[in-house]
């Protein structure tokens, strides 16, 4: 409940918890905006997800160090990959099918705070700024430690008409299948 409290927090997920009130907020941000996030999920264990909203149901974010959001943008708040399927790609196809998503929706702008730290993703409330900048995101407002990052959606419509069949073929393998010997197949005759 990092972004969803309005009281100023430490920048450390968990330490505000409360699981009614993170589905109430949800519930509430779904009925009055649309779906606010992504979550990845293999064999009923979920991997990853990531969250969104405008920064109007978004209250930490007025404590951010380094200033408001944009009231016309998307605010993408948090994004999370469970340790064992970090580093496969997984973080890159969330935020895409976010994006994705909020250019079908018409939004033109979207934002995040970004960490600076590499400190544990784990329970950190920001992205990765390498991350962001990696993906398209330049700063919008600086920061020395947390930057506000934003990502026009206008600069993605050629990208973002061509996503929906890259994201339908695309299948991440998120276990390493176990290496089984080929045998050595010689061609005969040149051919």
């Amino acid at each position: 409940m990092f972004w969803e409290s309005a009281e100023p927090l430490p920048f450390e997920c968990g330490s505000a918890c409360d699981p009614d009130l993170a589905r109430s907020w949800v519930d509430h941000v779904t009925t009055e905006w649309g779906d606010c996030g992504r979550i990845v999920v293999e064999d009923g264990k979920a991997l990853g997800f990531i969250e969104y909203a405008p920064a109007g149901f978004v209250p930490q974010s007025r404590n951010m160090p380094a200033g408001l959001p944009s009231d016309a943008a998307v605010l993408i708040t948090c994004m999370h990959i469970t340790p064992d399927a970090r580093q496969r790609g997984l973080g890159k196809v969330l935020l895409q099918a976010a994006l994705r998503e909020l250019a079908s929706r018409g939004e033109r702008t979207v934002q995040a705070y970004a960490t600076v730290q590499h400190g544990s993703w784990d329970t950190s409330p920001m992205i990765g700024m390498e991350f962001l900048l990696r993906m398209g995101f330049t700063v919008a407002r600086p920061h020395p430690s947390m930057p506000l990052m934003q990502l026009d959606l206008k600069s993605l419509a050629a990208w973002t008409e061509n996503l929906e069949s890259v994201l339908e073929s695309l299948r991440i393998p998120l276990r390493v299948p176990a290496h089984t010997p080929m045998p050595n197949i010689q061609r005969r005759g040149g051919s």
